[in-house]
């Protein structure tokens, strides 16, 4: 019952492609509020000098914006906090350590893709198979046993605890009942826990997620065929503002759901930020008809560290 997901591309060698910082470093405010330009400007080299160690930048109000714009999943969201955390193969690799997942080295990287000769990256993994099934209490002790911070098992964890219990009510299960199959648990322990570990790593203080596209179609799974949106994603988008999606298929995913909600994300329009980095991202499913790919942006907000381009501020 895990997440099945847009299948990932196994063909592609590209080598990591970092997403250069988008800077700004115009400057059109008046002269009498140039001594807190200077200030601001000063804090906000800082902090770009700062993003080896990308888990303080909590302390600078930095705000996570996601527009899901053809959909969202669990490879989708960890391509795009990687691609905004500056990680390279080694700092992957590590993370992949912490987890006590060594054997994945190398196996699941950031690649560079391109839709209508536009650039963009996306997560390729490649699972090896195995036959072990998970319940909830088999993932409570994986993460127990990692070494990833304790901030970052609880979010782990949190998303897992909201799969399990939107795939028990689909299937009239108490969530502990619940069992992960195969190569689907690997892949979702490898979403959630790449996920948790780099939001931890980002920290950041809040996290704006754009309305969910669904539209309709038939997915297929282990269970056969079932409609678009999956009945384990309708469980999951309770209280989630969605947005109808003229294409059909799957454009969400459960995993992606559970970890913004357990990420405590906010659904809606674009806010008030200066952006620092971005992304934009693939997943493996090409839409015919719609804009493609999902925008991953880092930004700052509050404490005076948002300039506006106006000359009279």
């Amino acid at each position: 019952m895990a997440d099945k997901k847009h299948p990932h591309h196994h063909h592609h060698d590209h080598d990591i492609l970092h997403q250069a910082a988008q800077h700004d470093h115009k400057h059109d405010h008046s002269h009498h509020h140039r001594h807190d330009q200077h200030h601001d400007q000063d804090i906000l080299h800082h902090a770009d000098r700062l993003y080896g160690e990308l888990s303080k930048s909590a302390a600078y109000g930095s705000t996570l914006v996601i527009r899901p714009n053809s959909g969202i999943s669990g490879d989708i969201i960890v391509a795009g906090l990687l691609a905004l955390s500056g990680l390279d193969q080694d700092g992957l690799n590590s993370i992949l350590g912490d987890l006590n997942l060594e054997n994945l080295a190398g196996r699941v990287r950031l690649e560079s893709r391109e839709l209508d000769s536009i650039s963009g990256v996306g997560l390729h993994v490649d699972l090896p198979h195995e036959h072990e099934h998970r319940t909830l209490a088999d993932m409570e002790a994986f993460f127990e046993k990692s070494k990833i911070s304790d901030k970052a098992k609880e979010l782990a964890l949190a998303a897992f605890r909201l799969l399990a219990e939107a795939e028990g009510a689909v299937h009239g299960l108490p969530p502990e009942k619940v069992h992960f199959h195969e190569v689907g648990a690997l892949d979702s322990i490898l979403d959630f826990g790449l996920a948790a570990a780099l939001m931890d790593y980002l920290a950041p203080a809040r996290i704006v997620c754009g309305p969910l596209p669904v539209c309709d179609g038939v997915i297929k799974c282990q269970h056969g065929l079932l409609p678009s949106p999956a009945p384990a994603v309708m469980r999951l988008l309770e209280g989630v503002p969605v947005v109808g999606l003229d294409s059909s298929g799957e454009t969400v995913t459960p995993t992606g759901v559970a970890l913004l909600k357990a990420f405590g994300a906010e659904f809606g329009l674009w806010p008030a930020i200066s952006i620092v980095r971005h992304a934009l991202v693939y997943g493996s499913r090409r839409l015919e008809g719609v804009p493609n790919g999902a925008i991953f942006v880092l930004g700052h907000w509050g404490g005076g560290l948002v300039r506006s381009a106006s000359p009279s501020l």
